[in-house]
């Protein structure tokens, strides 16, 4: 047994043990949206790539609070256009280096990830949580100045295990209906690399570590969920 797998039924055996001392129900939810999503450290900056989100999870009711499980896959990454033309040459303008650089970076990370967190909720509208993720990396491509050098991750790979911090705000828009606000930072570099200036080379290589950093918008239908209208008192 790896100790992934250990985790996983770890989780399942506490759900196992809550529900027999708690006695209450199960929900279940579907959810769908998009990610918003970039890389620190890798000199490329904004929330600029867009990923999809899906997932579906279970949750445990305890008075306000809730404690959700959720199975997800999540597409994350970054992304940039061209950014200039250019060509090495040498002191008397010879070409010493067919390259052609862009500063174009393009990055897609897929993973299927595991989040667990704690909710409250206040009044039935608004929901917030926090709690953590493990993620797994299924695949990934990644692709430097429009292709025309070798993509970093030829060397030194990502890797496979991404561990995230989760900020969470749901806000109620009909029924069992949800929109919901997530916030994820990854809590260990997902791999460290070292740049170097290939154009005017007039620094020296440098390293940075690199963490998955991104917004997720997205809609969350919740099965089974005592859903409770407000009512309007008399004047």
């Amino acid at each position: 047994m790896t100790k992934h797998t250990g985790y996983t039924l770890l989780i399942i055996v506490f759900f196992g043990m809550s529900t027999s001392v708690f006695a209450q129900r199960f929900q279940g939810a579907v959810m769908g949206g998009m990610n918003l999503s970039q890389v620190d450290g890798d000199e490329v900056y904004g929330f600029k790539r867009v990923g999809g989100h899906i997932g579906l999870g279970v949750i445990l009711p305890i008075k306000k609070w809730d404690i959700t499980l959720e199975t997800v896959f999540n597409q994350k990454g970054a992304i940039q256009k061209d950014q200039y033309q250019h060509w090495v040459y040498d002191s008397v303008g010879n070409t010493v280096d067919s390259t052609q650089y862009t500063g174009a970076y393009n990055l897609r990370l897929n993973y299927v990830e595991i989040p667990l967190i704690a909710h409250f909720t206040d009044r039935g509208r608004y929901t917030v949580g926090a709690g953590f993720s493990y993620g797994r990396l299924v695949s990934f491509s990644e692709i430097e100045h429009d292709g025309s050098i070798p993509p970093y991750s030829d060397t030194v790979k990502f890797n496979k295990n991404d561990y995230n911090i989760i900020f969470d705000l749901q806000i109620r828009i009909w029924r069992q209906l949800k929109f919901n606000l997530r916030y994820s930072y990854s809590l260990a570099s997902i791999r460290e690399r070292t740049f170097h200036d290939v154009i005017y080379q007039l620094k020296d290589p440098w390293t940075r570590k690199q963490y998955n950093n991104m917004l997720t918008f997205r809609l969350v239908y919740v099965f089974n969920e005592q859903y409770e209208p407000a009512v309007r008192s008399e004047p």
